[in-house]
């Protein structure tokens, strides 16, 4: 929907559909790490709000790859049967892959981490490493395949969650995970151009509040059109009213094809980063807001 938006605005306003449906595109990417950390954090992944924003996040990951095969077309530098088949064969190698996840989930995986657990009985560093090595090696199996490095990672973590060692792996590895969110943000901070965004910061402010409006207004628009109450709708838009991670690397790759280029990249780029920023805020906003809402008899006071 934000594709098809943003590639209306720019044929109003006189500006190319492809610069249109990318930047529809970016902005509809939202970062499954930094939510889904903050979902857990809160106890809230397994209400209804919570199972409805991880299911958005997981085919927003899918749809990476796909939308990495339409940027050359996008970019003007292949024709539309390169494309399909480039989409064609991602799909090919999303259900390879996914097949072979299962297969490996259902066989090796559970006698793989019950004889890590025996291994590890006086200590548990070899656990902790054996099942990130797991993570990582299917993470890289499913970019080397063309696949999102993210999908593969996520899948890693759903294969785990299926065994009876779920809840052992995800207390060993909690530490682990605290570090690579910290090197996460870290790195997009590192990717910030300073000087450029304090000379735009009317300009940056502006687009960031234009983002997070307009994804909660969309977001909880297409939520609602399945059913969901208001309530619900209005927690998953606001959960997923940043930009995400892989925006980044669309935009990397935008800007080599010419998509974007000086001042909207470094725009774009410091658009992201502040989104990303505002998301821990935009989490402890949503009780307050529901409960302004409660107040005001905007929704329900069901459970979300």
């Amino acid at each position: 929907m934000l594709m098809a938006f943003c590639g209306l605005t720019a044929v109003l306003c006189g500006a190319k559909l492809s610069e249109g449906l990318f930047f529809g595109s970016f902005l509809s990417m939202s970062s499954t790490a930094v939510v889904s950390k903050f979902l857990v954090e809160k106890c809230t992944i397994n209400s209804i709000y919570g199972q409805v924003t991880i299911g958005t996040l997981i085919l927003q990951d899918c749809a990476v790859g796909l939308l990495f095969a339409l940027l050359p077309v996008l970019g003007g530098n292949s024709g539309l049967l390169h494309a399909i088949m480039s989409v064609a064969r991602l799909v090919l190698m999303m259900s390879i892959f996914l097949v072979f996840s299962y297969t490996l989930s259902m066989s090796f995986l559970p006698r793989f981490l019950k004889l890590m657990v025996q291994l590890s009985a006086q200590t548990n560093e070899l656990y902790q490493l054996s099942t990130v090595a797991f993570c990582l090696l299917l993470a890289w199996g499913s970019d080397k395949l063309g696949v999102s490095l993210e999908l593969g990672s996520f899948v890693a973590g759903v294969m785990i969650s299926t065994t009876d060692f779920a809840q052992y792996t995800l207390q060993q590895v909690e530490s682990i995970r605290n570090l690579f969110a910290a090197l996460f943000l870290a790195s997009i901070g590192m990717l910030i151009h300073v000087q450029f965004l304090w000379n735009h910061a009317d300009i940056l402010l502006a687009s960031v509040i234009l983002v997070v409006i307009v994804k909660t207004i969309i977001v909880t628009g297409v939520v609602k059109v399945f059913a969901y109450s208001f309530r619900t709708s209005f927690s998953v838009g606001l959960s997923l009213a940043q930009i995400g991670e892989f925006a980044f690397v669309l935009l990397s790759r935008a800007s080599s094809l010419h998509l974007v280029e000086g001042r909207m990249y470094l725009l774009l780029l410091g658009t992201t980063a502040f989104s990303l920023i505002t998301t821990p805020l935009m989490f402890k906003t949503i009780p307050a807001v529901l409960h302004f809402g409660n107040l005001m008899h905007w929704f329900p006071s069901e459970s979300i």
